[in-house]
């Protein structure tokens, strides 16, 4: 399909800087049937029915935003080179893919010192600033110098208008993440509070649990003309087997199935079988979902707003249909939802025809 079909204008102002207080005091618009409703992030209980099932990305987001120099070279003159990166695929227990700026900068062979403790070699160099970086450090001895000298990998559309503080360590994290692995943040996970959690399960809501871990790669823009040249990024899920019968119990008693986000929904979808049925597993999933693709677990989703172009806006127009969601975020835009990671939520049901 041409991308530009998936384009649409935002104004600057609906971008969202900070989140809601409290973060299920976010605003939140239903997208069923074709038609738009206002609600609020705490009135889900309400608009789901007992017996439904959410589910929840329990990954929880590193500091995988670093900044380090690459000291000057011995030949070809300069001196010193401020590089910032953003970590988003790890290779091994000390390898890292990362997006680096500016990558022209750099070279095969370099060094990066991050700090006194922490280095990395260049290994390789991709198109889009993508590079490979080999620590000096590995496994957790890695990850806690990560940890301690690292920022939150705020996406650009919100770095570029704000220096990320000390606040976007909470609330750049979901309230029931567990499992460190993402270099961004499922978002649509933001806007649950435990109070909210007691109100669903009052309301006979069940919740499921299962992990992918984020990588940057899913939120980019897409820069080819047609969606059948772009070439998706991997991530790694996994589902247990007490996650996969319970999400199976409920499609067999009529109950729906409600992916919390985009991330939850690219598991379920990628370990589904032909019979609609989960099956428990880990896996990379490099699963592309555009207008066409006929969904085998998914009844509705709760998801952000998504940017123009972006492989996410193609999912969610392929759940409930293009022309729906081009309807549904002129409405947003008109009626001042905020965006994007920090923004306000949807609430879609899939569209049966």
């Amino acid at each position: 399909m041409d991308v530009e079909h998936f384009n649409f204008d935002l104004p600057t102002a609906r971008i969202a800087l900070r989140p809601a207080s409290p973060r299920d005091s976010s605003r939140l618009l239903q997208v069923k049937g074709g038609v738009f409703t206002d609600h609020i992030a705490r009135d889900l209980a309400e608009l789901l029915c007992s017996g439904d099932v959410l589910v929840l990305n329990e990954t929880k987001v590193l500091r995988a935003s670093l900044s380090g120099v690459r000291p000057a070279r011995t030949h070809g003159g300069g001196g010193d080179v401020s590089v910032d990166f953003n970590l988003h695929k790890q290779v091994s227990g000390d390898t890292w893919r990362a997006f680096a700026r500016p990558a022209k900068r750099l070279k095969q062979g370099d060094v990066v010192n991050f700090s006194g403790e922490l280095s990395a070699q260049i290994i390789d160099k991709q198109e889009g600033g993508d590079v490979g970086l080999t620590f000096n450090l590995c496994g957790e001895k890695l990850g806690q110098a990560i940890e301690n000298i690292g920022k939150m990998p705020l996406p650009p559309y919100i770095a570029r208008q704000r220096q990320v503080d000390t606040q976007d360590n909470q609330d750049y994290q979901t309230v029931f993440a567990v499992q460190e692995g993402s270099v961004a943040a499922p978002t649509a996970g933001l806007h649950f509070t435990p109070e909210l959690f007691e109100k669903l399960e009052a309301d006979g809501v069940k919740i499921a649990r299962l992990i992918l871990h984020v990588g940057a790669g899913t939120f980019l823009p897409v820069s080819c003309d047609n969606t059948d040249d772009h070439n998706m990024h991997s991530e790694w899920y996994t589902i247990d087997a007490e996650t996969a019968e319970q999400i199976n119990q409920v499609k067999r008693a009529g109950g729906k199935v409600v992916a919390v986000g985009t991330t939850a929904l690219r598991a379920l979808e990628s370990c589904a079988n032909a019979d609609g049925q989960v099956v428990a597993g880990s896996a990379d999933t490099d699963i592309f979902i555009t207008p066409g693709y006929e969904f085998k677990v998914i009844d509705a989703m709760l998801t952000n707003f998504h940017l123009p172009k972006s492989t996410l806006f193609m999912l969610v127009s392929a759940f409930c249909g293009l022309d729906i969601m081009q309807a549904a975020y002129k409405y947003a835009i008109d009626n001042k939802y905020r965006f994007y990671s920090y923004g306000d939520a949807s609430l879609l049901w899939k569209n049966n025809g």
